[in-house]
């Protein structure tokens, strides 16, 4: 009873610690799953190249999808559960969401079972919710992770607003520090939600470049991010902002627009990719 499942990384375009309300895009960076299911009642889980990392995430991930889509009597299940990603963790480019969506298909597929993504990405927000690594649950997040394209929630009601296939080229800056949602000024973000309202309607109209720009600017003031980053690639680049809590940034435009600006950032310390939006999201192999 084996299975594995691809979720790609996303960007944000609307941070939800606002009022609830998110937005992002799925990016062509990815986490892999690979999920073995026996009859150990226990499920262990490792990250790769990440030995210390905590893998309540992942495990919970498996235990949920084996209670929601197992029909094994009175067998009781467990197993183990490997991540192995491009995405770097706790760098605000949704590593948890990915893994999240990865461990929940992946487990799927080895039950056998098809799942409806939306029904399977809900599963792995709760998963997120009840070990506590995210504030929101990030449903904009996973949502795009699993869909592709753009996505616009509300995550109060982990509910789907949009969902559009777009074609960007995207450049993204991880600087080695890490930020982990879960930790973020909540009180801080709020203060920013009349400017998170403008955003979401931006956002709603289909202007993705404007609205990830001015989430960028609000949400680098209530987390304490500089907005040097942001402003080396205006007012040539689509949009660019802070995405998630930090500390990576993410640039949409022109190729060589972003070529350019991949120049400046690379002059700072962290990683450098300039990769496309995903139009597919989480898939099993």
């Amino acid at each position: 009873m084996d299975g594995r499942a691809h979720a790609p990384a996303a960007g944000t375009i609307l941070n939800a610690l606002a009022n609830e309300r998110g937005a992002a895009f799925a990016i062509d960076l990815e986490t892999t799953a690979t999920v073995s299911l026996d009859d150990s009642r226990e499920v262990r889980g490792e990250i790769d190249g990440a030995p210390e990392a905590d893998t309540a995430l992942i495990e919970r991930c498996v235990e949920l999808a084996i209670e929601e889509y197992g029909d094994c009597g009175e067998r009781s299940l467990g197993g183990t559960v490997r991540t192995e990603s491009e995405v770097p963790l706790a760098a605000g480019l949704k590593s948890s969401s990915a893994a999240a969506n990865a461990t929940v298909l992946a487990t799927c597929a080895a039950l056998g079972v098809d799942v409806d993504l939306l029904d399977a990405c809900r599963l792995g927000v709760r998963g997120a919710r009840e070990v506590g690594v995210t504030v929101t649950g990030a449903f904009d997040d996973a949502s795009s992770s699993m869909l592709g394209g753009v996505t616009v929630t509300d995550n109060a009601e982990d509910e789907l607003l949009a969902n559009e296939a777009v074609e960007w080229d995207v450049l993204v800056w991880a600087p080695p520090e890490q930020a982990f949602s879960a930790d973020a000024d909540v009180a801080s973000c709020r203060k920013v939600a009349p400017v998170a309202d403008v955003v979401c309607d931006l956002a709603l109209q289909g202007r993705y470049g404007r609205a990830m720009t001015v989430n960028g600017f609000a949400f680098c003031g209530a987390l304490g991010f500089p907005t040097e980053p942001m402003l080396d690639g205006l007012p040539d680049v689509r949009g660019v902002s802070l995405s998630g809590t930090g500390p990576s940034y993410v640039a949409i435009g022109e190729r060589q627009v972003l070529a350019e600006l991949r120049e400046q950032w690379e002059v700072r310390d962290g990683t450098t990719w300039l990769t496309t939006t995903r139009t597919e999201g989480a898939r099993t192999e």
